[in-house]
């Protein structure tokens, strides 16, 4: 299938000049941060996100409520990794050439992308985790949409994709992180609730009561045992 418009009457074209001339007015220090930041610094920081998030999911009073929650966030990757695939065929089906390939005066920041550009596996891969950290925990969710719509920014500023390739992407990392969680989590929260019923493996599901007894240590514990100074204490609690 032939490309999307490429022409220079395109308001697609327009706001990719327009963004990306910001790479052309950037010192270069910027210019190689924002490189690192949009291929690979705002993933990692999402992936940090979705750890965080499970391991706060786990503190839960009771083991239902644990393994619900934790199986959101075990949707979390796999939402990001089902809608990449799924980007396969379409950017097969499009065929719509990098940016820089039909238009001159690019700052190109990432070299050796030559595959097709629509739709933004980046953009897809960011949204699908901001998407899916969403339905496991909405303060999460919110911070992780967050950056997955500076992923998109970088990616046309630094001359890689159209701004319609991250909307697309955006839109499909959307669409299997919502409409596929029900399924999902209908599979996932029995599994999740097995392996907390397990040995030290249940831990990764749920953090027992037991495993932070010693944040609510009785105050008629034995006066032998050493007290604790403020360097022991939880700096989570």
């Amino acid at each position: 299938m032939a490309g999307l418009d490429t022409t220079g009457s395109n308001p697609d074209v327009s706001l990719l000049y327009d963004i990306n001339g910001l790479a052309k007015d950037s010192p270069g220090w910027l210019a190689k941060s924002m490189e690192f930041v949009g291929e690979y610094g705002l993933l990692l920081a999402l992936v940090l996100l979705v750890v965080w998030c499970w391991w706060g999911q786990r503190k839960r009073d009771a083991l239902e409520e644990a393994a619900s929650s934790v199986a959101a966030v075990v949707w979390v990757p796999l939402a990001a990794g089902i809608a990449v695939l799924v980007n396969v065929p379409i950017r097969g089906f499009v065929e719509r050439r990098r940016p820089f390939m039909d238009h001159d005066g690019l700052e190109v920041l990432v070299d050796g992308k030559t595959d097709f550009s629509f739709v933004s596996d980046h953009a897809t891969l960011a949204m699908a985790l901001g998407a899916a950290l969403f339905v496991a925990n909405r303060k999460f969710g919110l911070a992780g949409i967050a950056i997955a719509l500076l992923e998109g920014f970088c990616r046309v500023f630094m001359g890689v994709h159209y701004p319609t390739d991250v909307v697309g992407g955006f839109a499909l990392g959307t669409a299997v992180a919502l409409l596929l969680s029900p399924l999902a989590m209908a599979v996932l929260t029995p599994l999740a609730t097995a392996v907390g019923r397990s040995g030290r493996v249940g831990r990764l599901v749920w953090a027992r009561p037991a495993d932070v007894a010693e944040v609510a240590r009785p105050a008629s514990a034995s006066a032998s045992e050493p007290k604790s100074t403020p360097d022991d204490r939880d700096l989570a609690a």
